[in-house]
């Protein structure tokens, strides 16, 4: 299985810009060079305000209902940080950023997380973003009513990588499909996916909403199954942030956190609310986000989002079996349940 930079750009809001990656490194510590930076070492890490009274966190995410916390940096008053939102295109890229760096934070898929840890970034788990909220789609009228039916057809992960790979292949595994040789994995950035299973470059794709209901509206794909019928209430994107942050700005750590389990339990209350309010963020029609939200119940929620070991040890147990991954990572030093225990 091959990894791809499926779309070598990183859009940024305020003002909404289209730059290379590199430009985008380069850029960041440019600005951030007359700015105070917690301890020694490169890259942005917490800018502070003028007077001191608020840090600046920029936050990374991609534009999928997954990442329906980042809406916190809108409706959320705090008292001392303030979140930058910093919008990526595909996975590979927000990875990059956060191992050079660049931003301070990041929603990832739990096995890049943990592929980076492993690897020696100094980041820590610090809140769950969600749980469930993927899809396996199909083309419509393509004959791909059951898992079986995805036999000798080409499917499409965001990364190999991602919780998506692993949902794919448990399911596979389940219904005793080689995915070596039953069927063709190939990775793409998420907003890719609908655009090719329109045109037929794939059969379907396993990746987080609003793609798979964005298919169902444009009448181009159909539902095949949810990633809560595959693993119920598996965890999937997390919220990590770097080591010099949460040392030297626990008490903003802390702010965000808070405000984001506050923002989860808006969403979990009034969906519609939080789907309309999704629009600069995410960039869906709000009548899209709230689908996922309610339609069926469980699609995506909002709850429990402390992290727990037992759930990543699942995760990188399917690492291991699905050949993601050859060893494991530490996860006593990469998770930091102490802000979201406290925000809860």
């Amino acid at each position: 299985m091959r990894m791809t930079m499926a779309q070598d750009r990183i859009t940024t809001d305020a003002p909404e810009t289209t730059m290379k990656r590199r430009e985008f490194l380069k850029h960041s510590a440019l600005a951030l060079a007359s700015t105070p930076l917690v301890a020694a070492g490169p890259g942005t890490i917490g800018t502070v305000l003028a007077g001191g009274s608020k840090v600046t966190l920029k936050i990374g995410y991609l534009p999928i209902t997954d990442h329906l916390l980042m809406i916190a940096a809108e409706r959320e008053t705090f008292t001392t940080a303030t979140i930058q939102p910093v919008k990526f295109s595909s996975w590979p890229e927000i990875a990059e950023a956060l191992k050079a760096g660049a931003i301070d934070g990041g929603f990832l898929l739990t096995p890049i997380g943990l592929t980076l840890r492993k690897k020696g970034a100094p980041i820590q788990v610090v809140l769950l973003g969600h749980r469930n909220g993927s899809v396996i789609t199909v083309k419509r009228d393509a004959g791909i009513d059951r898992i079986e039916d995805l036999k000798g057809r080409t499917v499409a992960v965001p990364s190999p990588f991602s919780t998506h790979n692993i949902l794919l292949r448990k399911v596979l595994a389940e219904h005793r499909i080689d995915p070596a040789n039953d069927l063709r994995i190939i990775d793409m950035a998420p907003p890719e996916m609908v655009n090719a299973l329109a045109t037929g470059r794939i059969d379907g794709y396993i990746v987080a909403e609003p793609f798979g209901a964005q298919a169902e509206a444009q009448q181009v794909g159909k539902v095949l199954t949810l990633s809560k019928d595959i693993w119920n209430d598996h965890i999937c994107c997390v919220l990590n942030l770097q080591q010099k942050v949460i040392d030297a700005y626990p008490e903003a750590v802390q702010d965000v956190v808070s405000g984001m389990v506050r923002t989860a339990a808006f969403i979990a209350a009034d969906p519609a609310a939080a789907a309309k309010g999704s629009k600069k963020l995410i960039g869906q029609k709000p009548a899209i986000v709230e689908t996922v939200l309610t339609t069926p119940k469980g699609r995506l929620t909002f709850q429990n989002l402390v992290p727990q070991e037992t759930e990543f040890a699942a995760t990188q147990d399917y690492m291991v079996q699905f050949g993601i991954a050859k060893d494991r990572a530490d996860l006593a030093g990469y998770l930091n349940d102490r802000f979201a225990r406290e925000a809860v």
